[in-house]
């Protein structure tokens, strides 16, 4: 299972744990683990949920992967009940359950309980750090992550190549831009030496083009020692398409409608920029593009989570089993806003 489950096989993995005559806490931990391995966090909560009725205890491994599970769907009231038994069980906490409950607050938007975790830890390794200083850096919180950033080092922890990531986040969303460049060019230097990865250069990108020094990050774009993908091409052209007032390098334009991707974004900006400098033959031939190659707009999702039940809602899709509720819901809903404003027009016009 384990094997599989590292190569991604989640069928391959489920058939095999139904297959077992017995389950151990070994074989529940890898299916569980598995699942949140391989981004199905919602059914390794519903397995864990399962395995609990066989009079099974979770070991520490179990509850640091379901953990992971509640950060990726937000699913905050679960993780406050692991957290609990975790305390009621009487479990040793050690960094890789302190850094996954730390990871879960913060995603979940709990900010002050994420610090408050970090700050009663006994161990904390450079992971640690980093979930904390990412969640801060994730929620705009950029001056209470460089702060802690700053604290680490003073410590003595070395940070790596996420820890920067998470300090170019809380600058970006922070709008720190020579906060940015110099944590940027820091981590090339001496004493860290770090080789930048995309995900860098996409976070520098965007946080120059959030501050309208577009030209700036065209010169970044080119000078990257990898290729764009198509997160950094949609960051620029997002930025392009808004300011209408600079246009992209005819190399770049052409490269970009030569790209191998499938997003249909990239597609819609790129078209935009065309249409915005009246080029109307490269309008239609991106949309010709899109056409040959089967884009279609992929439909939105939003989750939320009601008494501890996260459901997931599709535009467009109408599977839920209470979705004409909602929908008689809404209906009221709308004609209270409509009854409401037609009310506070009349009080004003009196």
């Amino acid at each position: 299972m384990d094997m599989y489950a590292k190569c991604e096989c989640v069928c391959m993995t489920r058939q095999i744990f139904y297959e077992l005559p017995e389950k151990d806490i070994v074989s529940w931990t890898s299916i569980i683990s598995g699942l949140v391995q391989c981004k199905h966090p919602k059914e390794s909560l519903e397995l864990f949920c399962n395995m609990q009725t066989f009079g099974i205890d979770p070991d520490r491994v179990i509850l640091t992967s379901v953990l992971s599970a509640c950060a990726s769907l937000g699913a905050l009231e679960y993780g406050k009940w692991v957290h609990n038994y975790i305390n009621h069980r009487g479990i040793k906490w050690d960094s890789h359950i302190g850094t996954a409950m730390i990871d879960m607050y913060a995603k979940c938007g709990c900010i002050e309980l994420a610090e408050k975790t970090f700050s009663n830890l006994s161990s904390k390794n450079v992971f640690t750090w980093n979930a904390l200083i990412g969640g801060l850096a994730m929620h705009g919180h950029g001056h209470e992550a460089l702060e802690h950033f700053k604290e680490m080092r003073k410590v003595g922890m070395r940070p790596n190549e996420v820890t920067f990531l998470a300090i170019l986040t809380a600058c970006c969303h922070s709008g720190f831009v020579d906060e940015g460049r110099r944590h940027f060019y820091q981590m090339i230097s001496q004493p860290y030496n770090l080789s930048p990865r995309l995900e860098h250069y996409g976070c520098m990108i965007d946080l120059l083009c959030r501050a309208g020094q577009l030209d700036e990050a065209v010169i970044l774009i080119k000078h990257m020692p990898m290729s764009p993908d198509v997160l950094v091409w949609g960051t620029l052209l997002n930025a392009l398409n808004s300011s209408r007032n600079m246009v992209l390098p005819q190399d770049m334009l052409n490269f970009l409608m030569e790209l191998e991707s499938h997003d249909s974004g990239i597609y819609v900006l790129l078209s935009n920029i065309f249409a915005a400098n009246g080029r109307w033959n490269d309008v239609e031939r991106v949309r010709r593009l899109m056409k040959e190659k089967g884009i279609k707009k992929a439909p939105g999702s939003s989750l939320i989570e009601v008494d501890g039940e996260t459901h997931e809602f599709v535009v467009g899709h109408t599977s839920q089993s209470c979705n004409e509720d909602i929908h008689t819901l809404l209906n009221i809903l709308a004609n209270q806003v409509s009854l409401e404003g037609r009310c506070t027009q009349s009080s004003m016009t009196h």
